[in-house]
């Protein structure tokens, strides 16, 4: 079969012919279907991802596909069902093996497309904003980088919470992508004073953020007293260092998120908020947003869509 793999740290990925894999005790093979991109993907290509599997390996993290096979000791779900699953890498392949327990059977009213768009940034928005921020009805929160993968899940469940929700987003094309996702209002990162144009509109209560750098220095000087930030991630390649003395001043909470990390010490809210986040998907108040859906032969091109931040909410890869 195919499989996109890493073969050296930061060399660019191949398309390599390979066995079909075996699925081994607890866990399932998928026929692949669809597989979602991630910025984390790029950073498993560099090895400055959180985790480095050992090379070579396959990248594409959410799969969606169907049950082809089960290793000993799963039960199911059985060979035909339609699932969803965080494979943790793999997807990127006509064939993926993940463990039986991270995959959850398909609606109907889900598409493959859709399941692979879904529970990474889903996941991630939900459990940052209810489980470690506490984002109360009547809040403020500001998204930065509101159109990307992420922070347009952000925009969407935060206004299903109750949150009236800034978005911050590059150019008047993405800004509108965020306000189709229910962003009250539109900050231009390109075009204005962040921290200006967030103080201007009364502050915020919580920040959401996948970019980091200046933008996030920003957003903590436009940060209402007792406020939130959430660091999601770097997008920008800037780790900011955090002056101590304006959360000591303003009373405010930096809070550090890995969703992937709950795979090992929490699992169960990862479980709970996939059953809530589906819940929601079947009731019609979440929309996965993809803007580019392409073949696996051209993986590549989809991994520089996100590289050169050329794509909106997801970009999906179908075998």
């Amino acid at each position: 079969m195919r499989a996109f793999q890493v073969t050296e740290y930061g060399k660019t990925p191949e398309m390599n012919e390979v066995d079909l894999p075996q699925p081994g005790p607890g866990e399932l093979r998928l026929k692949v279907a669809a597989c979602g991109l991630n910025f984390a993907d790029l950073l498993m290509v560099t090895g400055e991802y959180q985790e480095r599997p050992p090379l070579p390996f396959t990248l594409g993290m959410e799969i969606s596909g169907i049950v082809d096979a089960l290793g000993e000791g799963v039960a199911g779900p059985a060979p035909g069902t339609r699932v969803g699953a965080f494979g943790g890498r793999g997807g990127l392949a006509d064939y993926a093996v993940v463990p039986a327990d991270r995959c959850l059977p398909l609606a109907d009213t889900m598409s493959f497309e859709e399941a692979a768009a879904f529970p990474v940034a889903y996941g991630t928005s939900h459990v940052a904003l209810s489980h470690r921020a506490r984002l109360a009805s009547g809040e403020t929160l500001l998204v930065l980088g509101a159109a990307g993968g992420v922070g347009l899940t952000a925009v969407e469940i935060g206004k299903l919470m109750g949150a009236r929700v800034i978005a911050c987003a590059r150019g008047a094309a993405k800004l509108q992508v965020a306000k189709a996702a229910g962003a009250d209002h539109l900050i231009d990162s390109d075009a204005q004073d962040i921290r200006q144009a967030v103080k201007d509109l009364g502050g915020c209560d919580v920040v959401y953020d996948p970019v980091g750098g200046d933008q996030f220095m920003a957003a903590l000087r436009a940060t209402r007293p007792e406020g939130r930030l959430i660091t999601i991630g770097f997008a920008s390649g800037e780790v900011p260092q955090i002056p101590s003395n304006l959360l000591l001043v303003k009373n405010l909470t930096a809070i550090g998120f890995y969703w992937g990390g709950y795979m090992a010490f929490r699992p169960q809210v990862v479980t709970d908020s996939l059953a809530q986040l589906y819940r929601w998907h079947a009731q019609g108040r979440l929309h996965p947003h993809i803007s580019h859906r392409l073949p696996l032969e051209r993986a590549a091109e989809g991994m520089e869509l996100l590289r050169s931040r050329k794509s909106t909410g997801k970009v999906v890869i179908t075998p």
